[in-house]
C-alpha cells in the first residue's frame, strides 16, 4: 500500500491544532490586507511515501512492492532500491525508463525458480532524456528474477526504469519546455520533457547543456550552446529562486552574443519549472549575459471571420477589417483563411478548390490548383503548404515569389490527411492523417537549408491517436495543439500536448473549424450553421452568428 503526504496535509493539521484553542472565527474589526501570496509557494507538491519490503513477503509480493515504489524518487528511489539485492541496487537505473501503464491492467504470473513475469498495458513511455512517446497498443512483458537474501526474497534482475499509471506518473514527473531556437536566432522553441519533478533545475539544465534535442526535432532547431560546452558539477542549485549553473571553462571563450543566447534558452527553459531566473558561472565567478528577446508567437485573441462579406477582427458585433487584406479576401468566396504573422499576405482556399496567396498591396496569385487540396498553411517565411487530402506524400511548399518546392515523401503511412498547420515558428508541422483505419495527430520538424527555404521534413511523431476522424487543428501556443474531432456521440475538442496528454472536452455539435489564439481560454469554433462559440472552461457560449468562415492567424506584426 502507499501512502499519500503533502504540505498541505501538514498545514491541514497544523490549522486543526489552532482551531482547538479557539472558541470560534472573529466576526468583527477592521480588514487587515495579508503578505503577497507567493504564486510558487502557493502550489502544492504531493510527494508519495511508498512502502518498504514487508517481512516474509512472496516473490511476487516483492515484485508488486518494486512497481508501486516506483512512485517514490525521493533519495534516488531509495525505498524501491530496498526490494533489490544488494548487488543489483547500484546497477538498477530507475531513470533510464519510465512506463505509463492503464491502471487494473496488470497481470502476475509466478514460476517456480522464484521468478516472476509482469505484463503491462502501456499508455506511453518516457526515455532517458525525457522526450514521452505514445504507446502503439498491446502489452508489454517485465521480467524479475529473484535471490534469497537472509530468509527474503530480493530481485536480482529487473527491467530498468519505473512503471507508473498516468495518476502516479503525473505527480511524480513533471513536464517542462527544453527551449531551443529556429534556424534564424528568431523564435525560441519548446521541445517537451517529463522529469522527476524534485531537482526539477538539475534534469532542465542537464537537457539543455549537455543534451540534444529529441531525435524528431533535432535537424529543425539549434542551440547556443557549443558542443565542447559542459556542466561543470551535476547540481544546479537554487539561490532566491534563481538556477546557479556552473559551467566548464570552456565557458569563457564564448563571445557575447552566444552568451546572450544561451541565458535566454536557460531562463525560458527553467520558467516552465517556476525558476525565476538563471546565473551562469565558472569556478564560483558571475558569466556576464543578457537574455536576447526574441519574435512573439501570440497572436490576437479576437477571432478573424468572414460575415455579411466583411472580413476582420470580430470585436463586439463589428468587423474591423486588415488592411489591404480584408477587401481581397472577400472578393475571393473563400472557404478557408490563413493571416500570416506580419498581416502583409494570407493564404485561401476559394470555393474552386485552388489555393491563393492574397497581398496586402491588393494583388493575388494561384498557388495550387490541384483537385482536393486542404485548407493551407503560411509560415513566418512566406511559404504557403499545401496537399490533396488523398495523397498525404505530395507535399508542396511554395514561396512568396512563387517558387514551388516539391516535398516528396512526406507523412510516410499515411492513406489520407484532413489537416496541415505550421507551427508559428515556423520549426514544426502538424498534421491530421489516418494511417490504414486509425485517425491520428503527427508532427515533424521542417527541414530548411540556410535561406529558409523547405528541403523536407525530419521523422515523424506520433503525438495523439484520435477517437475519431480529424476535422481540424490550431496551435494553441509552441507546445500545445488544439484537435477538433469525432468520437462516437459527437464532436470533441482535444488539447494535445506537442510531447504529452491531451485532455477531451465535448464540442457544439456540428463544430467544424476551429482557431486557437495564445491559451486553452481563447480557442473558437464554428458550426454548420454559422454560429461561433469560445470556449469558457467546459462550456462553448455564442459569441456571433451567421459567420461564414472562421479563419486562423500565425502570429502578430513585430
Amino acid at each position: 500500500m502507499t501512502r499519500l503526504r503533502s504540505i498541505a496535509a501538514l498545514l491541514g493539521l497544523a490549522l486543526a491544532v489552532l482551531l482547538a484553542g479557539c472558541t470560534g472565527l472573529p466576526t468583527s474589526g477592521p480588514v487587515v490586507a495579508g503578505e503577497r501570496i507567493d504564486e510558487q509557494a502557493g502550489s502544492v507538491d504531493f510527494s508519495f511515501l511508498p512502502d518498504d519490503p514487508p517481512p516474509g513477503a512472496t516473490p511476487e509480493q516483492i515484485v508488486s512492492g518494486f512497481l508501486a515504489a516506483g512512485s517514490g524518487p525521493r533519495d534516488d528511489w531509495g525505498t524501491a532500491r530496498q526490494f533489490l539485492a544488494p548487488d543489483f541496487r547500484a546497477r538498477w537505473q530507475p531513470t533510464a525508463r519510465a512506463t505509463v501503464d492503464l491502471p487494473g491492467e496488470r497481470v502476475f504470473s509466478s514460476a517456480a525458480d522464484g521468478s516472476v513475469s509482469v505484463s503491462v498495458t502501456p499508455e506511453a513511455t518516457v526515455d532517458a532524456t525525457g522526450a514521452l512517446s505514445m504507446a502503439d497498443g498491446g502489452s508489454m512483458p517485465l521480467d524479475f528474477r529473484l535471490v534469497q537474501v537472509e530468509g527474503e526474497w530480493r530481485i536480482s534482475e529487473a527491467p530498468d526504469g519505473v512503471v507508473l499509471d498516468r495518476a502516479r506518473f503525473r505527480a511524480v514527473f513533471r513536464e517542462y519546455s527544453v527551449m531551443y531556437f529556429d534556424p534564424s536566432w528568431s523564435y525560441r522553441v519548446p521541445d517537451r520533457r517529463w522529469f522527476p519533478a524534485t531537482n526539477a533545475a538539475t534534469h532542465i539544465t542537464e537537457a539543455l547543456v549537455d543534451g540534444e534535442p529529441s531525435p524528431w526535432l533535432a535537424g529543425s532547431v539549434v542551440t547556443a550552446f557549443p558542443n565542447s560546452l559542459e556542466l561543470a558539477t551535476r547540481a544546479v542549485p537554487l539561490e532566491a529562486g534563481v538556477a546557479q549553473v556552473p559551467l566548464s571553462q570552456s565557458a569563457l571563450a564564448i563571445v557575447p552574443d552566444t552568451r546572450n543566447r544561451m541565458q535566454a534558452q536557460l531562463e525560458a527553459s527553467l520558467q516552465s519549472a517556476g525558476i525565476l531566473g538563471a546565473q551562469m558561472s565558472v569556478d564560483g565567478e558571475p558569466v556576464a549575459a543578457q537574455a536576447v528577446d526574441v519574435r512573439t508567437i501570440r497572436v490576437d485573441v479576437r477571432p478573424v471571420v468572414l460575415a455579411d462579406d466583411a472580413f476582420g477582427f470580430l470585436s463586439g458585433s463589428e468587423i474591423e477589417p486588415l488592411p489591404g487584406l480584408s477587401a481581397s479576401v472577400s472578393n475571393l468566396d473563400p472557404v478557408s483563411v490563413q493571416v500570416a504573422a506580419d498581416r502583409t499576405a494570407a493564404a485561401v482556399r476559394t470555393a474552386t478548390g485552388a489555393v491563393v496567396r492574397v497581398r496586402a498591396d491588393g494583388t493575388f496569385e494561384v498557388v495550387d490548383e490541384r483537385p482536393g487540396l486542404v485548407d493551407p498553411t503560411i509560415d513566418p517565411n512566406g511559404f504557403i503548404w499545401t496537399v490533396p487530402a488523398g495523397a498525404p506524400s505530395q507535399l508542396t511548399a511554395t514561396g512568396p515569389e512563387g517558387t514551388a518546392v516539391a516535398l516528396t515523401d512526406a507523412w510516410p503511412g499515411a492513406s489520407q490527411i484532413s489537416t496541415l498547420e505550421v507551427s508559428r515558428d515556423g520549426t514544426r508541422l502538424a498534421a491530421l492523417v489516418r494511417d490504414g483505419s486509425r485517425p491520428a495527430l503527427w508532427v515533424a520538424g521542417i527541414l530548411r537549408d540556410e535561406a529558409g527555404v523547405p528541403v523536407g521534413l525530419g521523422d515523424r511523431e506520433i503525438v495523439a491517436a484520435l477517437p475519431g476522424t480529424g476535422l481540424d487543428a490550431s496551435w494553441v501556443d509552441g507546445s500545445t495543439i488544439a484537435v477538433l474531432a469525432e468520437d462516437g456521440d459527437g464532436e470533441v475538442v482535444i488539447s494535445q500536448s506537442v510531447g504529452g496528454f491531451g485532455e477531451t472536452i465535448a464540442a457544439p455539435a456540428g463544430a467544424r473549424a476551429i482557431a486557437a489564439a495564445n491559451q486553452l481560454q481563447a480557442v473558437h469554433l464554428v458550426d454548420d450553421d454559422g454560429t461561433l462559440f469560445t470556449q469558457k472552461g467546459q462550456t462553448w457560449p455564442t459569441v456571433a452568428r451567421g459567420v461564414l468562415l472562421l479563419a486562423t492567424q500565425q502570429g502578430s506584426p513585430r
